[in-house]
């Protein structure tokens, strides 16, 4: 694919929020350096890990002097704070994501930019996602193409790790917000603030990442995050001038909090099974 470059700089920054994942951090970042599309930088930051993260990554950095850069927080201050020091110091055109834990095509940066660079009125693009755990790779997640703004109210209408967003549109709404309100929400607080700023979007229907979704992730969703759920649902109420009315949409996901986990699980398996 050509490169398209505005200057000398790398034509895509991928930022990376790493944390506790000195176990996975090598296969996520090889799916970076082996794309069709070499262009880039890889900035990490990592946030305060407990466990051997930061040494593999700077040893990933030795080995890759001229594509890796790694920055570090003393103590855990939380993704959006990580993706935003990240965002300080990239150059890029581009924004990619992409988290620790996770994996992707070869082709994910070729087939994303080839969507931005053609079609001028998307400032960001994501993809769908297959999920996997141990045993290997148990469902699919999609989103709309062309999300509508009442999609907002059901969820985020983008998945985050996979998406690809243009810098100046990124940093036009100064980056992820990182009031305690939008924790583990930060994405889609972000997606609220593009479209409110007159950005627009587009999902590619092609599974181009691999997201862990096991165990571990479910016992994260706590009922605090479920709160923050809701603070985003409100405020995309507020921001994209969506009828009052549609505030009800803020129960769903304190209804869904209140779910036992073995329920949940049953329910999130059954959703996005292959």
């Amino acid at each position: 694919m050509q490169k398209i470059k505005e200057d000398d700089n790398p034509l895509i920054s991928v930022i990376m929020g790493i944390y506790n994942c000195e176990t996975t951090l090598t296969d996520a970042v090889n799916c970076i350096l082996n794309q069709t599309v070499n262009d880039f930088e890889i900035i990490m930051c990592d946030d305060g890990s407990k466990d051997g993260t930061y040494a593999k990554a700077c040893e990933l950095a030795e080995k890759n002097p001229m594509k890796i850069h790694v920055i570090r927080n003393d103590t855990n201050r939380g993704l959006a704070n990580a993706l935003n020091k990240c965002l300080e110091v990239s150059r890029g055109t581009y924004i990619a994501r992409m988290d620790g834990d996770d994996l992707c095509s070869h082709e994910r940066f070729e087939k994303e930019l080839r969507i931005l660079t053609e079609n001028p009125e998307f400032s960001i693009v994501s993809s769908d996602m297959l999920q996997f755990d141990e045993k290997g790779i148990w469902g699919r997640a999609s989103r709309p193409t062309m999300p509508k703004l009442i999609d907002f109210l059901y969820e985020t209408p983008f998945f985050h790790a996979p998406s690809m967003m243009k810098a100046k549109a990124l940093k036009k709404v100064n980056g992820y917000s990182e009031d305690e309100r939008v924790l583990r929400v930060e994405d889609y607080h972000l997606w609220v603030k593009m479209y409110a700023a007159g950005f627009k979007g587009i999902n590619i229907k092609d599974p181009l990442y691999q997201m862990r979704d096991d165990r571990s992730a479910f016992y994260r969703r706590k009922f605090k995050y479920r709160m923050n759920e809701a603070y985003v649902i409100v405020e995309a109420v507020k921001k994209l001038h969506l009828p009052i009315i549609y505030l009800i949409f803020a129960l769903r996901p304190l209804i869904l909090g209140t779910i036992p986990y073995p329920i949940y699980a049953m329910l999130h398996r059954w959703k996005h099974k292959k």
